[in-house]
């Protein structure tokens, strides 16, 4: 019973490695019965694109005025909170004038006296008992005590600190009781008028001469009104709603950066944009006879881009790949493939070098 037993238990071993064995036996004939992948493909051809090129931004103002006291004082009041837009010639701050309003008054005394002093010397100089030196002296001294009080009713009018051009206010890193001259390191605030913001960015050498190549012109400024107008994308990756004009770009490139300084300019009717703030300007350029692959046809492998093409028998080969800038959703590619090849745009994840497909147009 025991043998019996003992046969059965192998019979039921062998018997499962039959089975595993002519498993793997027919993988591959289920494979071949399966046949190769169908994947969709695309014919490479050139075409023209209009690509933009897109540069890092700070913005500013048209105008930033900073507040400076031109007397010395302790700020005895605030008028305005930071971002509060304002007009020219509101009033901002005031600075405590008690010191400078008793100096007023002394000054106002000086003139009372040196002008009783005039008139008591004039009938004296009529009636030659004395001589014009005298009255010239006093008329001197007179002169000089109504300078002084218009100085010192100046400074007192100093204190009041107005805004000089229409903006918004800037940040307050003073409070009421601080005590400020002109010889402060930050301005009581910055003044900015925004209904215009300048949006500050730079090119390379290599930028700026492809610039220049491809906008018409004798002059920059014959090539900068050729430029279209230009997009702004906000740190929130939208994209403003108004376009944007490149107004300057400097002729001469920074030596220690290897770069130029450009200024575009936007409206600014509702305020979205602040000084200070960043964002990427986009500028259009058209490019003639350009490869434009999908993007989802490249990978990425040890930090360069690589693709699928169809080749003798349907069979894949790899490819590098030269990508130069972005149309939508494709790649602008400059080398590496070549017109007419055709590229496969789905699936390139499951594909390795040499495999065979069945290729489907788009």
């Amino acid at each position: 019973m025991k043998t019996n037993k003992i046969t059965f238990k192998y019979a039921i071993v062998a018997l499962s490695v039959i089975v595993f064995a002519s498993c793997k036996n027919n993988e591959p004939a289920q494979k071949a019965a399966m046949g190769p992948m169908p994947l969709a493909v695309q014919t490479v051809k050139k075409q023209d694109a209009v690509v933009n090129q897109e540069y890092s931004a700070n913005l500013e103002g048209q105008q930033n005025v900073e507040i400076r006291p031109k007397v010395s004082g302790f700020i005895q009041k605030i008028y305005v909170d930071e971002g509060q837009p304002v007009k020219k010639g509101q009033l901002l701050f005031k600075l405590e004038t008690q010191s400078l309003s008793q100096d007023a008054a002394a000054a106002k005394a000086r003139i009372n006296v040196a002008q009783v002093e005039v008139d008591r010397l004039i009938p004296l100089v009529e009636r030659n008992i004395i001589s014009k030196v005298q009255l010239e002296t006093a008329k001197a001294n007179l002169a000089q005590a109504k300078s002084n009080y218009s100085s010192i009713v100046a400074n007192i009018n100093y204190a009041n600190i107005t805004s000089p051009v229409n903006g918004v206010i800037g940040s307050l890193p003073y409070r009421e009781g601080s005590l400020v001259s002109s010889a402060i390191v930050e301005p009581l605030t910055t003044v900015s008028d925004t209904k215009m913001v300048r949006a500050y960015f730079s090119m390379n050498e290599k930028e700026l001469l492809d610039f220049s190549r491809t906008f018409a012109g004798q002059t920059m400024k014959e090539k900068i009104n050729k430029i279209p107008e230009v997009s702004l994308v906000l740190i929130d990756n939208s994209i403003y709603e108004y376009k944007g004009k490149i107004e300057t770009i400097s002729g001469l490139i920074n030596q220690r950066t290897g770069s130029t300084e450009c200024r575009a300019v936007f409206p600014n009717p509702e305020g979205v944009l602040r000084s200070g703030g960043s964002g990427i300007i986009r500028i259009p350029f058209v490019q003639n006879e350009v490869i434009l692959i999908p993007q989802i046809a490249v990978f990425d492998r040890q930090g360069k881009y690589h693709l699928f093409v169809v080749g003798e028998g349907n069979k894949v080969t790899e490819k590098v790949v030269e990508v130069v800038g972005t149309k939508d959703l494709d790649y602008i590619i400059s080398s590496g493939i070549e017109e007419g090849e055709s590229v496969v745009v789905e699936g390139v994840s499951k594909l390795v070098d040499g495999q065979e497909i069945s290729p489907k147009s788009l």
